[in-house]
């Protein structure tokens, strides 16, 4: 059995502070400040007439922070399970943009928008915890309604490998790379133990590939994948133009 969303909610409101560097970025995931980088340039770049922006598991506000350094004073919208995590991204993000800033504590799958509400949409390392292709697609289909015509969708996140030789080559590599984050030996290995644990319990995540072609399903127009390393990829797609 799976963690349900309040055990997942309890778990991120304990854990702020570890979502609160914009330099390190969520440091359990690998090469997390320069897929924000990319992620945020490239939102920029797509999308340069945006004025409102919708952060999904916005965690301490890292991504929407980011954002605003390459297109100030945009209207932002966070939503994250934690109420902790809002009052720090609110706090943060309040002091960065003369924009409005609205949070809500809810799931993606029981929010409500209306339709062209926002301009960029962001999910960063959130997705994941999503559980069937149901919800998937319910959830990519909602984003799209959200966005304007024009506007763009971008994700970081955990990502299922389609083949189980590629799938352990992965989740070895992550674990190499989280036992030397805290300096290797029997620290660095029960650390990454500690983040493999809340991954099998928390996780459900999709291959990036199934995940591109949703996207073209539900009806984005274009897709591009800006990275990948291990088990972590960035890349977005756009709602067309009118």
């Amino acid at each position: 059995m799976k963690s349900t969303v309040e055990q997942i909610r309890e778990r991120f409101d304990k854990d702020v502070e570890r979502f609160s560097n914009i330099e390190t970025g969520q440091s359990a995931t690998m090469d997390a400040p320069l897929c924000l980088e990319l992620v945020t340039s490239a939102a920029a770049v797509v999308t340069p007439q945006a004025r409102s922006l919708l952060d999904i598991g916005c965690g301490a506000g890292n991504y929407t922070l980011k954002m605003l350094q390459k297109m100030p004073d945009l209207n932002c919208t966070l939503i994250d399970l934690s109420q902790p995590m809002l009052d720090r991204a609110l706090q943060r993000v309040s002091a960065a943009t003369r924009g409005e800033v609205r949070t809500l504590q809810t799931d993606v799958r029981n929010a409500e928008f209306p339709a062209e509400s926002f301009d960029i949409v962001l999910a960063a390392a959130v997705l994941h915890h999503l559980r069937t292709d149901q919800e998937w697609k319910q959830t990519f289909s909602a984003i799209l309604r959200w966005l304007r015509p024009g506007g763009s969708f971008w994700i970081f996140d955990y990502l299922e490998q389609s083949l189980p030789q590629v799938q352990e080559l992965m989740q070895r590599r992550h674990g190499e790379y989280l036992s030397h984050l805290k300096g290797g030996g029997e620290v660095g290995d029960k650390y990454r133990d500690s983040v493999f644990a809340y991954i099998q319990a928390e996780d459900t995540p999709k291959p990036l590939l199934w995940q591109i072609n949703l996207l073209s399903e539900v009806g984005f127009s274009a897709a591009e994948i800006l990275h990948k390393n291990g088990p972590f990829a960035a890349f977005g797609a756009c709602k067309a133009a009118l």
